[in-house]
């Protein structure tokens, strides 16, 4: 079966699926392999349990409900093709190192006021989660924003070549996954492709223009690129605000100026804000629209998000952590004009060869801030720790048995680590 067939089925479907733990009744369900499972032996109770069809790869497991491709993987990407070029819908990506999902958020926040957008969810930014974003788009969208990540070079390359953005921006390049990349080097290739496809499909890049690196790739690789200060002929300025605790923004535009109250924590949130602000100027959004949406947008994803738990303020920014973002949101913390405060920092996963080095610059510079509580977790920051002022703990459950008998009150604390590390559980006891 041709994936012009089987895209046939697909829209008799329900939608398509890769779990079948999670299946509902009615969708196709692709066999893909993992390094320690093969999905073709799930694809029979799939179908017990109501796909509609199940597409494998091994022959072995056909049944009458069953459609033999050479590779699932493969073949779940060339239907997402499919879909996208019959949605025939503008489609915006948006990478980087950091902020990646933060900027998708307050973008699709700021375009939804003026169009129907449907956007990545969750974690669904790598080769498997962007073909299932893009195939449970709904027919009558006008716009889709698609995030795309990577650990190795040519991934950006090949979701390009699936989503086909028209619209592109890189929110920074850092030092990320760096075990994957070599490099800083390898990093900036990779977040490049994004550029050059846009460069070769006649496509448009929302630049930062205060990033001399994003701004000289931009000028280089792209024919039409938008600078944030510049977006639509006008100048418009955005600026932090002096605020308490979240961040608060100063913009003007024309002959407009406001101030925008967010839900965010640190200025490293300013660029990510000046990103959608951009994007919604460039497609002629009202300002007044704009401040709404970036004024009413409340993260919940363990992103630069802030709670009140009553006994404690909590920064709570655990969800992902390399040497920038660490510096990024510690930088801001020490900022903060509150006291006491407390650092809970995990380990940064997938740095290499760069891990002692990066490990110990993370602890001077937690060791610089003026917090009275500084607790370190995981067995990086562990192992490069000892002796020092600091308490240091193996592990999440380590770390829970210490807060459980020591608990802390009164507190402004930032929690901030890897998502391996899973700093997440320790917020209820905080």
């Amino acid at each position: 079966m041709n994936t012009e067939q089987l895209y046939r089925l697909f829209r008799n479907s329900t939608g398509v699926t890769t779990d079948s733990r999670n299946l509902e009744r009615g969708q196709i369900f692709f066999a893909l392999n993992g390094d320690n499972f093969d999905g073709n032996r799930f694809a029979a109770g799939a179908i017990e349990r109501g796909a509609s069809w199940a597409v494998i790869d091994n022959p072995e497991y056909s049944s009458g409900k069953t459609i033999i491709v050479d590779n699932c993987l493969a073949e779940l990407q060339s239907l997402a093709k499919w879909h996208r070029e019959e949605l025939n819908v503008p489609v915006l990506a948006i990478t980087g190192t950091n902020g990646k999902t933060t900027t998708k958020e307050l973008v699709s926040a700021v375009l939804s006021t003026k169009f129907k957008i449907h956007r990545t969810t969750g974690n669904l930014n790598n080769h498997i989660g962007v073909p299932l974003t893009i195939l449970s788009a709904p027919p009558d969208i006008q716009m889709m924003i698609i995030e795309m990540g990577a650990s190795h070079r040519g991934e950006i390359e090949t979701l390009c070549s699936i989503a086909r953005p028209d619209y592109g921006i890189i929110t920074n390049i850092g030092t990320a996954h760096i075990e994957g990349f070599g490099s800083y080097e390898g990093v900036l290739r990779t977040k490049s492709e994004l550029y050059e496809y846009l460069g070769e499909n006649d496509g448009v890049a929302f630049f930062n223009d205060r990033d001399p690196v994003l701004k000289d790739l931009a000028a280089k690789l792209v024919r039409s690129s938008v600078p944030y200060n510049c977006p639509a002929g006008n100048d418009v300025s955005v600026e932090e605000a002096a605020s308490e605790l979240n961040l608060d923004i100063s913009v003007r535009y024309r002959d407009r100026s406001l101030v925008i109250e967010t839900a965010l924590f640190g200025r490293h949130n300013i660029d990510n804000i000046r990103a959608a602000i951009a994007t919604g100027i460039y497609f002629d959004t009202s300002i007044d629209d704009i401040a709404g949406a970036i004024g009413n947008y409340r993260p919940s994803n363990n992103r630069s998000q802030v709670k009140l738990t009553g006994k404690n303020t909590l920064i709570c920014d655990a969800y992902n952590a390399n040497p920038s973002s660490m510096k990024a949101a510690i930088d801001a913390f020490s900022a903060l004009n509150a006291t006491p405060k407390a650092i809970i920092l995990g380990d940064m996963l997938e740095l290499g060869e760069k891990s002692r080095e990066e490990h110990l610059k993370l602890i001077s510079l937690a060791e610089s801030v003026n917090a009275d509580i500084i607790l370190l977790v995981g067995k990086n920051l562990a192992s490069l720790a000892t002796g020092r002022r600091l308490k240091i703990f193996s592990d999440v459950n380590a770390l829970t048995d210490y807060l459980r008998n020591n608990p802390v009150s009164g507190h402004a604390i930032l929690v901030k680590g890897s998502r391996g590390i899973g700093l997440e559980k320790i917020y209820d006891l905080l």
